[in-house]
């Protein structure tokens, strides 16, 4: 008994959380955020197949019944392995951890910025386009961390013309990918036309999987794609 309270209170460990999306539909995304958290040099772990989802479906959906259940399960296996902070790259699952779990977390484009001199700048300045994330924005007001980042890489950020609070939703989020996908492939489109550069950034997966699968003509990056 002894041993096991020790070990909680001497335990600290920093979590890197991918989210559903990225693990399981996106291992490239995965793997370059692994990477970047590795250059930065960062000691995380990860919960393999014990990690859930965080919930943010279920509580966008009304289901609030379910994401309790959920919070519970998470936080008793966060305990369990002695998680003291959680790094992400989901815009959702960061607003959720924050707002709704209370928890130390962090999304990775702040740490990225603080650590910006251990990447290197591109050869030649380009211009591209950058979407700003609902969960991201909107609902977390972090639009400058990002654009940041782009800049002093090298790249020439060309805003859309619907940007920062009046940015546009790329149409996948909220379940109405799944229950009316016509809809969200036609507000993905609008989107697009927006797009007036022949690269486009988002540090949000379901943004970049929903853009990417809608574009031409455009190339649809997620963030790490142009960091590692």
């Amino acid at each position: 008994m002894f041993k096991e309270l020790l070990k909680k209170l001497t335990v600290r460990n920093t979590l890197y959380y991918p989210g559903c999306l990225t693990k399981y539909t996106l291992p490239q995304i995965r793997e370059n955020y692994e990477k970047i958290l590795k250059k930065i040099g960062i000691d995380y772990i990860m919960l393999k197949e014990l990690e859930l989802c965080c919930g943010s479906p279920a509580i966008r959906g009304g289901y609030s019944k379910d994401f309790k259940d959920i919070k519970k399960k998470n936080l008793a296996l966060f305990d369990k392995y002695g998680v003291a902070k959680i790094i992400t790259n989901c815009p959702a699952c960061y607003h959720v951890f924050k707002e709704e779990y209370g928890l130390d977390v962090e999304h990775i484009t702040t740490l990225i910025l603080k650590n910006i001199n251990k990447f290197d700048k591109i050869k030649e300045s380009e211009k591209i386009s950058y979407h700003d994330p609902c969960h991201l924005g909107r609902y977390s007001n972090m639009y400058e961390e990002p654009r940041e980042i782009l800049k002093q890489l090298g790249f020439e950020v060309i805003e859309l013309r619907n940007h920062h609070e009046e940015s546009l939703c790329c149409g996948g989020g909220g379940g109405l990918k799944s229950n009316k996908p016509e809809i969200s492939n036609k507000i993905a489109k609008l989107r697009l036309n927006q797009v007036k550069t022949k690269k486009l950034i988002t540090p949000c997966p379901m943004c970049y999987a929903h853009l990417k699968d809608n574009a031409k003509g455009v190339k649809i990056l997620e963030f790490s794609e142009v960091l590692v």
